[in-house]
């Protein structure tokens, strides 16, 4: 999915909502556990139940891989689950060089090497451009490159003064030389607030994926207001208020029923803007 379709989508959906699959085997509905595979079984009918009302869903690699061949086998299962109408963007925050990041990249974007066929991969940057080029050399595939995060160690080092702004914003000054914004997205947490209008003089219209709105504690409404472009340039995502919002029978209804709330409320805040 290119950006021209990205942006198509959430004038569709009405709705700039990223959903993450973050699905832990032993949060999901004891029913689901009588299946072959309770963990795709989860995420297909999490998907089948709210796919109109997001544009992105994000399974994070972490709960896939430590559940070794079968949690790579449900990884699998679900990057071809995803409909064309959505964003697939696998959290993977990758980040080596050379020939390693090569393998990483054939890893989630080569369907003939690995099975799976992601739209977009997150990346560490801390060790530069040749860590990053190997995914860009794959067409139409995104890099969503790790900005400013809203954990409480991201002030270890991304508010680090460099004599030419923060170390977070020369990140992005930098990485906009490697990629335009149809290729390049940034990570920046919901918990932020005001930094977004930092962030904005750099990447005045890159698409932010932004983690922590939820169970996280980070407000849409902030987010929005400091944060969306004239092309929307907002993927906020949900995670474990929405996939774990019932553990009965009915988690696939419950899920649609909270997705509903961030997607109606995104509509609002959509047509404030004109979008």
């Amino acid at each position: 999915m290119n950006r021209e379709q990205l942006i198509e989508q959430i004038k569709i959906k009405k709705s700039f909502l990223c959903i993450g699959l973050d699905t832990d085997i032993t949060l999901i509905p004891k029913f689901l556990l009588d299946y072959d595979d309770p963990v795709l079984e989860f995420n297909k009918q999490i998907i089948e139940a709210t796919h109109d009302l997001c544009v992105a869903y994000k399974p994070n690699s972490a709960f896939y891989e430590s559940r070794g061949v079968p949690g790579w086998q449900s990884l699998i299962g679900t990057s071809k689950h995803i409909p064309g109408t959505c964003l697939g963007i696998i959290d993977a925050k990758r980040g080596d060089i050379g020939n390693t990041s090569s393998m990483y990249a054939k890893a989630f974007f080569d369907p003939e090497s690995s099975g799976m066929n992601f739209d977009a991969i997150t990346i560490a940057p801390y060790m530069g451009s040749d860590s990053v080029k190997p995914f860009l050399e794959f067409q139409d595939k995104w890099v969503i490159l790790l900005a400013l995060t809203s954990n409480e160690g991201g002030k270890d080092f991304q508010f680090i003064e460099t004599g030419n702004g923060r170390l977070f914003e020369n990140v992005i000054q930098r990485a906009n030389t490697w990629a335009g914004n149809e290729r390049m997205m940034y990570v920046v947490g919901a918990t932020r607030g005001e930094e977004f209008l930092n962030i904005r003089k750099y990447a005045p219209d890159h698409f932010l994926l932004v983690p922590g709105v939820g169970a996280q504690g980070g407000s849409l409404k902030d987010v929005c207001k400091y944060g969306l472009s004239k092309s929307c340039g907002l993927l906020v995502n949900s995670s474990r208020s929405i996939i774990y919002a019932s553990s009965g029978q009915d988690f696939a209804e419950r899920a649609r029923d909270e997705a509903k709330k961030l997607q109606s409320e995104m509509e609002i805040l959509l047509e404030g803007i004109g979008f």
